[in-house]
């Protein structure tokens, strides 16, 4: 893949299709099953390791007091629960080349 590149489900998808030979539509069926994948165990509450890449998992935030930006009003943000990526040591490295 180029510099610069916006990579996208798509681009993706076409670059699998061209380095494997495999039609855009099966190489996006593929695409959309590893992240389909990677949602529903981090939803579950799981962990999802991708070895050299990174960690995907589920963080709960508790209920906090902010402000309105509008207003300066204090407001009450709930609590959620939220998805987290951690980067790998590997792809650390190699953003740091």
């Amino acid at each position: 893949m180029a510099t610069n590149k916006v990579v996208t489900k798509k681009t993706l998808a076409d670059d699998l299709a061209v380095k494997f030979g495999w039609t855009k539509k099966d190489a996006a069926e593929v695409v959309n099953y590893v992240f389909d994948e990677i949602t529903a165990v981090v939803a579950d509450g799981g962990e999802a390791s991708i070895n050299g890449f990174g960690k995907f998992e589920r963080v709960s935030k508790k209920a906090r007091t902010g402000l309105n930006p509008s207003t300066g009003e204090k407001i009450t943000i709930p609590a959620s629960e939220s998805p987290k990526f951690k980067a790998s040591k590997t792809f650390k490295d190699a953003v740091n080349k």
